[in-house]
């Protein structure tokens, strides 16, 4: 009350003076003047989600995130390196593509931690760090003064968590309590030294529960579809449709809240039941089959992810106040991004895993008052591996050499060098759970796209070509019209694979932490080894 007073008092003076006053905002007392990093991330949200994008759908307003974008640069074709959401983190990391820093996939990798990592290298430097929220690496947090994070997938609602080695039990939804989290280690942090906060969001992964107080956000809208919801995959590889993440085949209860989601208190699961169990008997009493059952789900789906985004833009705003009510938003370069995009039904899909757009594009906003330029919008390929060097630049930190990326700074700062990437490399290796998604190398370009899905079961190529198809429906590698932009881009691909160390199309296998050998599913039914890894990713 009495801070409020003095707000009050200090506005009628100067509108009696008829003078200009200059934002109230707490002194910044941070004696090492080097800028802060706060990078906030998500996990499985997609550019389609986000309003800044301009989804032709027009699926979801997104104020406080399209505000970094506003006050910063939007990154247009900021991309991953292997689309799944534990070697994404370990990229961002170190810096290196998952051949180089050891996790492959979700499965079975653990993150070595005795790597090199930005982190350990600007708290080396004099930072202070900090890692709360998602985390999904299997082994504790390294270089960090603090770490806060979900064990493994992580819970909606009242979330376990691990607190510097400690378990603890959080209540409320996970979405609001990283955020508190991430503000109150704010408000204590040591003010004499430039800090790091990475503040990680489980939303929008699967299953998808929405916060109690989004239930019916929408008013039971009917979703615009995506023109390839019901993709047939004709002409295309085995590969493309020999898969298990479809909206027709994959969803489950849980999916589709026919099941609560778990963890909720009584109360809270009242209030669930009050809004999905009405619209569950309207739905078993129906009985849609085939594609009516297919548009269901679609829209089921696009209620409870886009409620989970929801909030996630609403704690964007709340961290972003907090900044400000700091008084560090200005000494601040803000990173919000997530570790892949995710499909909202096109090919009939959900998940992530392709080479194709919706799971290979990321969204990227960078927000840093007076570096840069607000409203900027960069089309040039960037990616999650560059992200290492970028904050170690910002930092004034020597980027070690073996770091594979590039310093994101000069583009930042509207410099983009002339000798910037035009092509990456990808590279997915998970087979087959949980979804039966070939392992596949691949070269992008603005372009194209070449991809080799390998063996050991399937050896077959295809040609995307986002110009004239960008819907990424069609194969054009054994089009003869195509024959150049195939020799061409297979002696790119070799070009990358070299330049990236990476030099042999290995899987590796769900089972098991070696090369894929082949394991096949046995009379319809999944090994227990394969159950328990699926309830990971």
């Amino acid at each position: 009350m009495f801070r409020r007073s003095l707000l009050l008092t200090g506005l009628l003076a100067c509108i009696a003076t008829s003078q200009n006053c200059p934002a109230q905002t707490p002194e910044d007392k941070t004696t090492d003047r080097r800028p802060n990093i706060v990078f906030i991330f998500c996990d499985d949200l997609t550019c389609q989600a986000i309003s800044a994008y301009g989804e032709n759908r027009h699926l979801l307003e997104t104020p406080n995130i399209d505000r970094l974008a506003a006050q910063g640069a939007r990154f247009d074709r900021c991309l991953v390196t292997n689309s799944i959401c534990g070697p994404s983190r370990a990229t961002i990391l170190t810096g290196k593509y998952s051949h180089r820093n050891g996790f492959y996939n979700n499965s079975n990798c653990t993150f070595d931690g005795s790597q090199t990592t930005f982190p350990k290298l600007l708290r080396a430097a004099g930072y202070q760090t900090a890692m709360i929220g998602k985390w999904h690496l299997v082994s504790d947090p390294t270089g960090f003064d603090y770490w806060h994070i979900l064990p493994g997938q992580g819970l909606y609602y009242n979330p376990p968590m691990i607190r510097n080695g400690e378990k603890v039990k959080l209540e409320g939804y996970t979405t609001d309590l990283v955020s508190d989290l991430s503000i109150d280690w704010l408000k204590q942090r040591d003010r004499s030294k430039p800090f790091l906060l990475m503040s990680q969001h489980k939303a929008p992964h699967r299953e998808w529960a929405p916060a109690l107080r989004h239930l019916g956000w929408d008013n039971d809208r009917v979703y615009p579809e995506p023109p390839t919801l019901f993709d047939d995959f004709a002409g295309r590889s085995r590969a493309v449709a020999d898969h298990d993440m479809g909206i027709d085949r994959t969803f489950t209860d849980l999916d589709a809240k026919l099941r609560p989601a778990p963890n909720m208190t009584e109360q809270q699961l009242q209030q669930w039941n009050a809004y999905y169990e009405p619209r569950n008997q309207k739905f078993r009493t129906a009985n849609p089959q085939g594609r009516d059952l297919v548009r269901w789900r679609y829209n089921r789906y696009m209620h409870d992810y886009l409620a989970c985004v929801k909030a996630v833009d609403e704690n964007v705003g709340r961290l972003m106040q907090a900044l400000e009510e700091d008084g560090s938003a200005s000494n601040t370069l803000v990173v919000f991004s997530s570790d892949q995009g995710f499909f909202l039904g096109e090919h009939g899909w959900f998940d992530k895993r392709w080479i194709f757009e919706e799971s290979l594009r990321t969204p990227l906003m960078v927000r840093w008052p007076g570096v840069v330029k607000p409203g900027t919008v960069q089309k040039e390929i960037v990616s999650l591996v560059d992200f290492a060097q970028t904050f170690l630049q910002v930092a004034g930190i020597e980027q070690p050499a073996d770091m594979q990326g590039r310093s994101l700074l000069p583009i930042l700062q509207g410099h983009t060098p002339a000798d910037w990437r035009t092509s990456l490399y990808y590279h997915y290796y998970e087979f087959p759970v949980p979804h039966r998604v070939r392992p596949h190398t691949g070269v992008i370009t603005d372009r194209y796209k070449l991809v080799h899905y390998y063996k050991p079961d399937i050896d077959e190529w295809e040609l995307l070509d986002r110009q004239t198809n960008p819907e990424e429906t069609r194969n054009y590698y054994n089009d003869p019209a195509y024959a150049d932009v195939v020799k061409e881009l297979q002696a790119e691909l070799q070009r990358l694979r070299e330049q990236v160390g990476d030099t042999a199309e290995t899987p590796r296998s769900a089972y098991g932490n070696q090369p894929f050998e082949g394991e096949p599913v046995k009379d319809g039914k999944k090994p227990n080894s394969e159950k328990k890894r699926a309830k990971q990713n």
